[in-house]
């Protein structure tokens, strides 16, 4: 099966500094995608490379078998039916709803062209609002908006660089959800750049961690989180704390909290030093446990209470309970280990077991 975007050992420079090293993915079936990565990372570099606006010094880039860009050539923007939805929405404040949308459809038949963009609103629910302008809108309408005229000359790929991130968390995800069906109804493939994991878990199928320029790991949110392939990736994933241990000498992991279950990394001997990676929702509260630990902080979130837990080292573990466990900080509290998903990694190495 011939991938639908693929990037192949892609290099971006802004000389003397190397803004991407070697960034491989591949996003099957127009599917949708996203990249994911603090402030500075190079995620909207790359997205601004795929769109065409960036060259590429090794490496390529090719959308459903066609190249677009490879060293000292690079196709157009305007000839790679990419659609491009930024932050800055940049609609047309002198124009109404309609008007917008249809604002890169020239060229099409008028007829066609009112076709399209009463399809468009009603596919985005705005259908009743097309002679308003877009001051008169929300903000999440305008989002809408912006959809609709990214998607009116029906790209194969639409770019979606962090255009939630002005609104609140709840309305972020709701529309990123909204989105991603808008997108899969049109058959579009999609890729988003966003900072933000749970936008991320909730648009993308598939999810790219990116670090100072290089694509740590291209996976599903799932692996992202269960499977990480690194330390960094394990690290940026989730509310996980990696809590240092040692490999006894039956070869097993010694840890404060008792000898676990996983296998330590591959070539460990005894006496070597191993992190081990412990979520909220790997740690049970169990009052009958004979492991008391002190309860350093807790926050309500309603159903649950996310407790920051103190070791008698001075580590720290999050443990999320149902809120009719009301602890306060400086109580000892039973916990035990429940760790579906063993990931230790060698202190200071790359991960070389999971599960």
């Amino acid at each position: 099966m011939t991938p639908f975007l693929e990037l192949t050992g892609v290099d971006i420079a802004y000389p003397p500094r190397k803004v991407i090293r070697e960034a491989s993915l591949t996003l099957h079936c127009a599917g949708i995608g996203c990249l994911l990565g603090a402030s500075g990372c190079g995620k909207t570099t790359l997205l601004r490379a795929i769109a065409g606006f960036e060259p590429v010094q090794h490496g390529s880039i090719q959308l459903e078998g066609v190249e677009l860009s490879r060293p000292g050539w690079t196709l157009p923007p305007e000839q790679r039916r990419i659609g491009l939805m930024f932050q800055d929405l940049a609609l047309f404040p002198h124009l109404t709803i309609a008007d917008n949308v249809a604002f890169g459809l020239r060229g099409w038949k008028r007829s066609e062209r009112q076709a399209r963009v009463s399809d468009l609103l009603r596919l985005v629910g705005l259908a009743d609002l097309a002679k308003r302008y877009p001051h008169q809108l929300s903000g999440g309408q305008q989002q809408r908006v912006a959809l609709a005229r990214a998607l009116a000359p029906r790209p194969r790929l639409l770019l979606l660089d962090e255009p939630f991130s002005s609104l609140d968390v709840t309305l972020r995800e709701d529309l990123a959800r909204e989105v991603r069906s808008i997108l899969l109804r049109e058959g579009t493939g999609g890729l988003l750049v966003s900072h933000d994991q749970f936008e991320a878990f909730v648009f993308a199928d598939e999810i790219g961690v990116l670090d100072e320029g290089r694509l740590r790991q291209w996976d599903t949110a799932y692996n992202l989180y269960h499977r990480p392939a690194d330390r960094f990736v394990a690290d940026f994933i989730g509310q996980g704390v990696l809590l240092a241990d040692q490999v006894n000498d039956q070869g097993r992991v010694q840890t404060e909290l008792g000898e676990v279950d996983g296998q330590p990394p591959a070539g460990c001997t005894a006496g070597d030093d191993v992190e081990i990676l412990v979520r909220p929702d790997d740690v049970l509260h169990d009052d009958a446990s004979p492991l008391q630990v002190e309860v350093a902080e807790r926050a309500f979130r309603g159903a649950e209470f996310l407790y920051t837990l103190k070791l008698p080292s001075g580590a720290r573990l999050l443990c999320l309970a149902p809120s009719h466990h009301n602890h306060p900080p400086g109580r000892r509290i039973g916990i035990r280990l429940d760790i579906d998903h063993w990931v230790m990694f060698r202190r200071n190495r790359a991960v070389t077991c999971v599960e």
